[in-house]
């Protein structure tokens, strides 16, 4: 076990880019994630490569709680970890991530382009299993229908669902006339 002060003390010198690069704050095009950009790459390369992936697949955003500043902490009032960093996520069926993305505010590249944030991202997410034929599956945060016909001819099976906790007139009734805890309803959008 480590003491205290020197897990301190090593966590005061641990950096992954030299300051002295510091890029121009009011660039355009400035990268939030300027200082663990490169390391948050090499996972994401390293995460694909070394897995083979089930047939069914998952995309979902994450809170990964933070206290501390950023500008691009989120405030999501329904999720249970109301404070911190939001991740998009490109999980497999077993949980294993595949690939990440921060989610650093609003992107004014792609605003330029006629897709939505949330097509852009699942595209980008999505662009190492075009053509496979996996099954994804994905809530309603992501839903558009230009994404869907995107994903379809890119040969991905589309399953779209909603969560009951969202969904509460949709809850399948059972032979009580109760409704079942957990279930999700899915639809096969491809």
């Amino acid at each position: 076990m480590m003491k205290r002060d020197r897990y301190f003390h090593i966590l005061r010198y641990l950096h992954f880019t030299d300051n002295r690069n510091d890029p121009d704050r009011t660039d355009e095009n400035f990268d939030r994630l300027w200082k663990i950009r490169d390391l948050f790459e090499i996972l994401n390369a390293t995460f694909s490569k070394f897995y083979n992936l089930s047939e069914n697949l998952a995309i979902d955003e994450v809170i990964d709680s933070f206290k501390g500043r950023v500008i691009f902490k989120v405030y999501i009032l329904k999720k249970r970890k109301r404070f911190g960093i939001k991740i998009l996520k490109f999980c497999d069926s077993t949980g294993y991530t595949y690939g990440m993305k921060v989610y650093l505010g609003r992107d004014r590249q792609r605003m330029a382009q006629y897709v939505t944030a949330t097509h852009a991202t699942v595209t980008e997410l999505t662009r190492k299993i075009e053509g496979r034929g996996h099954n994804l599956y994905m809530d309603h945060f992501f839903s558009s229908p230009d994404l869907f016909d995107d994903l379809v001819k890119k040969h991905l099976l589309l399953w779209h669902c909603q969560a009951e906790e969202e969904r509460l007139a949709t809850r399948p009734k059972t032979e009580d006339n109760t409704t079942e805890k957990g279930r999700h309803s899915c639809k096969n959008q491809g």
